[in-house]
């Protein structure tokens, strides 16, 4: 983003300038093109839609480039990255998206750091093969594996967190790898893009004092076929009868409910609990360590692929893309 004097706001940056706003990117040993989609947004009006127009513009230009980064706004980042991870099966290049917290145009701003180093790691390679070759968000020197991360800060740089999964490197005066954490490259594996998602999901979150209204609206709204289910703690929910007579209504229409911790570490033990037994006797299929945007991007993809529910249950349960750990 860059700060319109005239509106007196934050308006997305056009990158056509981006080598006026870092000439430090004419210093770096290796050559970048830059390309545009055709409307710039704000992260909050990301879609479905667009994440397909990036997958697309990764595979069209796949045997031309060794690394892809991908700039992007803070608050959906997440989102997209969980999404690309799951788009792009048998990935062998790094995609690396980043950002900032301050605009770029800022005399503090985190963008000209963010920026470079994920360049770096893009293009890092060891005999000819990158270092690392997944989706991954690069932020305030850490980077992480895409469909783990999560935003936690809105006003600090350390924006991006992984609560569940180890860094997968360390940027300070050199770059350090955590080799056995990242995913190794697969050469005979050729990429494979899904672009068919389903949007007819949502997220309901419980929390003390949910009426039956507010669930009932969510899971047995007939235009959904599936729902993330943000429970408490270990996976775990009310047992009032209302709530698990509704649930079991929703699963015997077809409805898909994925059991996801509200914590930002930790994991769903579904069944260890009384409080969440009869939810894996309905069939709510457990999220283990997974996160929300991980959740949600996912049973979009699934949901794409698959129309029997027990199949969408079946690779709910299972990981895609290191996205989980069962």
């Amino acid at each position: 983003m860059v700060y319109d004097p005239k509106a007196s706001q934050l308006i997305p940056f056009d990158f056509e300038d981006v080598l006026d706003r870092l000439p430090e990117l004419n210093r770096l040993d290796f050559q970048i093109n830059i390309t545009m989609l055709s409307e710039i947004i704000d992260s909050s009006n990301m879609t479905p839609a667009i994440w397909v127009e990036l997958a697309q513009l990764i595979e069209t230009n796949y045997a031309l480039y060794d690394s892809f980064v991908i700039l992007h706004g803070t608050d959906t980042m997440s989102y997209t990255a969980s999404a690309l991870s799951f788009m792009l099966s048998g990935l062998n290049k790094p995609v690396i998206l980043t950002g900032a917290q301050l605009p770029i145009g800022v005399a503090r701003s985190d963008a000209r750091e963010n920026f470079i180093t994920a360049l770096e790691i893009a293009a890092a390679q060891i005999d000819g093969q990158p270092i690392v070759p997944e989706v991954c968000v690069y932020f305030n020197s850490l980077l992480l594996r895409g469909n783990r991360s999560t935003k936690q800060e809105s006003v600090q740089f350390n924006a991006f967190a992984s609560e569940n999964y180890p860094h997968l490197a360390n940027a300070g005066v050199s770059i350090d790898y955590n080799r056995p954490f990242i995913r190794p490259v697969a050469p005979d594996q050729p990429l494979t893009l899904h672009t068919t998602l389903d949007p007819n999901v949502a997220i309901l979150k419980l929390f003390p004092g949910i009426t039956p209204t507010v669930v009932e609206a969510i899971v047995l709204n007939p235009a959904l076929r599936g729902v993330v289910l943000e429970t408490f703690g270990a996976g775990n929910a009310t047992t009032e009868h209302w709530f698990l007579d509704l649930l079991k209504t929703a699963i015997e229409r077809g409805l898909t409910i994925f059991n996801v911790s509200q914590c930002e570490g930790g994991r769903v033990t579904q069944g260890q609990y009384q409080t969440s037994k009869r939810m894996d006797e309905l069939g709510v299929v457990s999220g283990a360590d997974i996160t929300t945007e991980a959740a949600i991007t996912k049973l979009m993809v699934v949901l794409g692929q698959e129309h029997d529910p027990a199949r969408v249950r079946t690779r709910l349960s299972q990981p895609i893309s290191g996205e989980m750990s069962v």
